[in-house]
């Protein structure tokens, strides 16, 4: 899928008012994906992703508690924490944080191999796989 392309999908499903929100959205929600999932796996999703959009997975950017976190290193955090880390980075309150971030999800269900996003439900805990499609959601944990 294309950047405007996956970036305009964003947008309309997450209802937002305009194409820079909806980049600042995936962004942040990507950005963030990258922290908690393993270095392996957030190199495959951003290989499948348009360059605009991997860079947000393969950089390291600053934490809200102001370190400079490494992108894939699976830390652990759970839905609360993803959620303000995703509504920092994109300006947003935390609902809308959450809301935005089940656009991105459905749109990244479309655009990467269903093996990727089935390995991505694997290793997210729960609560975070509950922003997922709802068959991705189902998958247990291994």
């Amino acid at each position: 899928m294309r950047h405007d392309e996956l970036i305009a999908k964003v947008r309309e499903r997450a209802g937002l008012p305009d194409r820079s929100s909806a980049e600042r959205a995936t962004r942040a929600v990507l950005s963030t994906l990258a922290e908690r999932i393993p270095e392996g796996l957030a190199d495959h999703l951003a290989a499948q992703l348009p360059a605009q959009l991997a860079e947000s997975i393969r950089e390291r950017v600053s934490s809200p508690a102001g370190s400079d976190e490494r992108r894939g290193s699976g830390e652990r955090f759970d839905l609360t924490a993803f959620a303000g880390r995703v509504a920092w980075r994109a300006g947003v309150p935390e609902d809308a944080a959450l809301r935005e971030s089940v656009a991105v999800f459905e749109v990244l269900d479309a655009a990467v191999a269903p093996e990727e996003m089935e390995k991505l439900a694997r290793v997210l805990p729960t609560d975070i796989r509950t922003l997922l499609p709802v068959a991705r959601a189902d998958i247990t944990e291994v």
